[in-house]
């Protein structure tokens, strides 16, 4: 049985019985999952997250139970150069597997805390002997005698307006899986994304709440047809450290926005930063295709350096 959104770590931390975690530590050519990409599998068959497509991993469960009773760490060679020629990735590429029985509870607590906290860390593994310990730094891949995975933290999405932009931008995100929290002074909004699971928070007046703080790994983004909303909150989210921060709307209200937030203080670099129009697709109508476009436009500036 799989569970492919669930994070494996905080499982195995959870689990009360053993379990085994199973890492990426090579890949030869083309991969569905990264390098460090984890999986758990637990007692009885349930498996937290994907390795591959879903080609391996039953295999990968079978194996991980040998793990298990032995004790031991096993390494299992998939694709090219594999015994398993039955278990042809259909990538092309080949993919080595780390299983640890039991991994250390210690470590598992510590990187579980840090990624709640949202404080990027490394786990270092020894895949000899599955020794694990949860360090400040390291890049994911091989170090030495030991295996890094590194750790960040993922894009929070604060989503603030009201309507059916933003419900369906938040209903969005929450389905994909990322943290998020939807403010908005308008119940109707607000009971719509907290029933699709969404954090939401009641914004009473156009101001910038106190009591959040986005990070480096953060996004804002407005969805006001009533632009009165956005100068206040723009100007003191330019002061934040959040990589992306946008408001929907015409070129038009773009340009009044940018008089707007100058006049309460921004300057010339605070400016630059207000994403506007949002979205990667010109002149988006619908709330479905707007929020698509957006989002895609939030992914691709993650990657950009």
């Amino acid at each position: 049985m799989n569970t492919p959104n669930p994070d494996p770590i905080h499982a195995l931390r959870m689990a009360p019985e053993d379990g085994v975690l199973a890492v990426i530590i090579g890949i030869d050519g083309p991969s569905y999952r990264p390098l460090g990409a984890t999986m758990a599998i637990l007692a009885g068959g349930q498996r937290v997250g994907t390795l591959s497509s879903g080609c391996i991993e039953s295999d990968i469960e079978h194996h991980a139970k040998t793990a298990l009773k032995n004790g031991e760490p096993m390494r299992v060679l998939y694709g090219r150069g594999s015994k398993f020629a039955d278990l042809a990735l259909p990538c092309g590429g080949s993919l080595e597997i780390l299983l640890i029985p039991r991994p250390c509870k210690q470590a598992l607590e510590a990187l579980d805390d840090n990624r709640s906290a949202r404080r990027p860390c490394t786990l270092n593994i020894t895949p000899d002997t599955g020794a694990m310990q949860v360090t400040d730094n390291g890049e994911t891949g091989p170090n030495g005698d030991h295996f890094n995975v590194r750790f960040e933290p993922d894009i929070f999405f604060y989503v603030f307006g009201k309507g059916p932009e933003a419900c369906t931008f938040a209903a969005l995100v929450q389905s994909a899986g990322y943290p998020n929290l939807l403010l908005s002074p308008d119940d109707e909004t607000l009971d719509f994304a907290a029933s699709h699971g969404s954090k939401t928070q009641h914004l009473k007046q156009a101001a910038y709440p106190t009591d959040i703080a986005p990070d480096q790994w953060s996004a804002i983004l407005l969805f006001f047809h009533d632009h009165e909303w956005e100068p206040p909150i723009l100007s003191a989210a330019l002061k934040s450290p959040a990589f992306y921060i946008g408001a929907q709307g015409s070129q038009r209200a773009r340009d009044a926005r940018h008089d707007e937030i100058s006049a309460l203080g921004a300057d010339a670099n605070d400016v630059a930063r207000l994403k506007g129009p949002i979205g990667l697709i010109p002149s988006a109508r619908d709330a479905r295709t707007l929020s698509v476009s957006v989002l895609a436009e939030v992914l691709q500036s993650a990657q950009q350096p």
